[in-house]
């Protein structure tokens, strides 16, 4: 089984891929085609893509018992202990003042600042 997720690709690459795969959603594409059409595919779907971004996940004998690649994605697999599990960057900023201590924002009202930190009268 082949799975192949098309985000904001040209439409002719769509087309191309349902020679192959059939379309069961707009950009989400399932087949069963073997390893080399596979690979043939995702060189299309690399090369072709654009400004758009692609997700292939297959079926394979490993401990997960599925792989997945990515092409342009900010998520990006990567390989721990044998398993391969989804890198997500942070798009936390830093928080000021002293690691874990709970710090007020600007923009809270004095009242609100009270009640969340214990100030007294």
């Amino acid at each position: 089984m082949t799975v192949i997720v098309l985000t904001n690709c040209p439409v002719g690459l769509r087309g191309f891929l349902t020679r192959w795969l059939l379309e069961i959603s707009p950009g989400v594409f399932l087949g069963s085609p073997s390893t080399r059409i596979r690979d043939l595919l995702w060189a299309e779907v690399r090369e072709y893509a654009g400004q758009g971004r692609a997700l292939l996940a297959y079926q394979t004998d490993n401990e997960q018992g599925y792989a997945f690649e990515t092409h342009d994605h900010t998520w990006h697999p990567t390989a721990h202990e044998g398993l391969t599990l989804i890198h997500r960057p942070s798009n936390r900023a830093p928080q000021a003042g002293s690691a874990g201590a709970d710090v007020p924002r600007q923009g809270w009202s004095k009242a609100s600042k009270r009640r969340r930190f214990g100030g007294g009268r």
